[in-house]
């Protein structure tokens, strides 16, 4: 059973993250992890898997205390659509689940979406303070495409923890 989306729950104890399904872009996917490059900046997941997402494993882990992050592709060179291609389609108390290894799925609800240029992106809105609740961050890339074929941006998706199932 879960809570209404508006009120936050108390926190889950850790348990690795293995799948997140988001039914309102229909997104099913398994989680692998990223860690840091040589420069402290969070990886990319694998360009040669479009259709999976990462979870930052150095973070909280879904559903823990602190701000949760997992990553996905919007497309690739090989994948024009990848796994979070319509995640800046999320709207206010849509459903995130986050199935985790301990038989547990981490249910969450959307706060807000936004995109940030990545020359100004807000690390400490991000990852920072979470006074005290277990939260979301769900991040691919978004803006307007670079003359090297990059994206300049980046669609966060705010959400918390609103149960489990």
């Amino acid at each position: 059973a879960t809570t209404p989306a508006a009120t936050a729950v108390s926190v889950l104890p850790p348990s690795v993250p293995d799948r997140i399904e988001i039914p309102d872009i229909k997104v099913d996917a398994p989680l692998d992890t990223v860690g840091l490059d040589a420069q402290g900046v969070m990886r990319e997941p694998d360009f040669a898997e479009p259709d999976d997402a990462a979870w930052y494993e150095q973070g909280p882990t879904p559903g823990e205390r602190g701000a949760s992050a997992i990553v996905g592709h919007m497309d690739t060179p090989r994948a024009p659509k990848a796994v979070f291609f319509n995640l800046k389609e999320l709207k206010k108390d849509q459903r995130i689940e986050v199935h985790r290894t301990d038989g547990t799925t981490a249910v969450f609800a959307v706060d807000e979406v936004d995109t940030f240029k990545k020359d100004a992106f807000p690390t400490d809105r991000v990852y920072g303070d979470t006074r005290g609740r277990a939260e979301l961050r769900l991040i691919t890339c978004g803006g307007d495409l670079t003359a090297d074929r990059h994206w300049d941006a980046n669609v966060v998706v705010f959400a918390h923890l609103t149960g489990k199932a």
